[in-house]
């Protein structure tokens, strides 16, 4: 593995996304949901997630989309979320150093902890804070 380095395009982004599915693909609690919503579906979901990080990290524009809302009917809870960001952040961390790849891990840890709170409200429970 070459050394690290930080964020600083496209070509990370996608390496970033690449090896966070392949975790995720491979995970016991998130592969059945993944695997479930997109079936034979990974290369356009990885489309996507470019161009969302691209657009969060670098603000290219590009990205359209309600990600809430792709999740919002999820069977998804507070343990779900926290092994997502688990993963996310075991994979900057394997790939990436710097402030861009610190910012990336703070804008998933805020994305999970706002997704948990508003599907636990719709589901009327409040139960796992996320670190």
């Amino acid at each position: 593995m070459t050394a690290k380095h930080d964020i600083t395009g496209l070509d990370d982004i996608k390496v970033l996304v690449d090896e966070f599915y392949t975790l995720v693909r491979n995970d016991e609690l998130l592969a059945p949901i993944f695997l479930f919503r997109l079936n034979t579906y990974w290369k356009p979901h990885l489309e996507k997630m470019y161009t969302f990080w691209n657009a969060a990290l670098f603000g290219v524009k590009g990205y359209t989309g309600n990600p809430f809302a792709k999740h919002a009917t999820m069977p998804v809870d507070g343990e779900h979320f926290q092994r997502w960001l688990s993963l996310f952040n075991t994979t900057v961390d394997t790939y990436f150093e710097g402030p861009m790849a610190e910012d990336a891990k703070k804008r998933a840890l805020i994305m999970a902890t706002n997704f948990n709170r508003r599907i636990d409200g719709l589901k009327g429970t409040d139960k796992v804070t996320l670190v």
